[in-house]
């Protein structure tokens, strides 16, 4: 497992606070174009925040006219993934080192969802432990990649077996509504897109439990997304009116504790908020 320290840039109102937050990951990108203001977020909040991530995410096809056709993808998507956490403010990024496994075929040995479940868990609670987060968020993988599905799982089994208790465990959610809108998008302007054949996409809305408006931060996250510029955002081929809806609020759907209905949550973070 190899770690790498960075000092976020993190907002003049920032105060000490006791949550730490974790953020599990598949690929370089999904922590900004997934949790990207939730990141942010945190960090206005002074809350101490770890990335991790499982893959370099080489099977990532570099988006043409930015002079990447030939370039070693693992090392660009890795810097990429470095710059756009300092970006949102994220303390530490460790990365795993199981490859990139892509969306379909026959996947490599050393690809992650060739690794067995439990190693994949064992890796990620031993990271837990380490890092005694508050909050463990992964995502929700209801974009139908077999990487974040594998990664999902992965996590959920690591949070029931790691020495230390995480208070609060949450799935970060793709909500099915505005990924409908998405799809249509796509279709008219992508009709070649891998990400049609996956079937209907997103979280249903009874299951997001929890709402964070993260409109204050949303200059933040387009820029971080912009520094991953080897990819192409999913917010692309949006009306801008859909992709303020998608970048303003994060969805998640609480895992522990269990949720037993009520009023949805508009916060993970306890005790914290801005100094005034």
């Amino acid at each position: 497992m190899l770690g790498k320290h960075h000092l976020g840039q993190r907002s003049d109102e920032r105060r000490d606070v006791d949550d730490r937050l974790l953020v599990v990951v598949a690929h370089p990108d999904d922590e900004t174009f997934g949790c990207g203001s939730l990141l942010a977020h945190a960090a206005k909040l002074g809350v101490s925040t770890t990335v991790a991530c499982a893959t370099r995410g080489e099977q990532g096809s570099p988006t043409p006219g930015r002079g990447l056709d030939d370039a070693d993808m693992a090392v660009v998507r890795e810097a990429e993934l470095h710059a756009a956490a300092e970006h949102l403010g994220v303390d530490r990024v460790v990365l795993f080192d199981w490859a990139d496994s892509g969306m379909e075929g026959r996947p490599q040995n050393t690809a992650l969802v060739a690794a067995p479940l439990e190693e994949v868990a064992e890796r990620i609670a031993a990271l837990i432990d380490e890092v005694q987060p508050t909050v463990v968020v992964t995502l929700d993988a209801s974009d139908g990649h077999r990487d974040h599905v594998h990664i999902r799982d992965a996590v959920l089994a690591a949070v029931d077996h790691s020495t230390w208790h995480t208070d609060r465990v949450y799935l970060h959610c793709l909500p099915q509504e505005l990924m409908r809108k998405w799809v249509d998008a796509l279709t008219e302007q992508k009709p070649d897109s891998q990400h049609l054949a996956l079937g209907d996409l997103g979280t249903p809305s009874e299951k997001i439990t929890t709402v964070i408006d993260t409109a204050d931060v949303l200059e933040r996250r387009e820029e971080a997304m912009r520094l991953h510029r080897s990819q192409t955002s999913p917010y692309e081929v949006m009306p801008a009116d859909v992709r303020r809806e998608f970048l303003s609020a994060e969805r998640l759907q609480r895992i522990r504790p269990a949720w037993r209905g009520g009023p949805v949550e508009r916060e993970v973070f306890t005790g914290s908020s801005p100094a005034s």
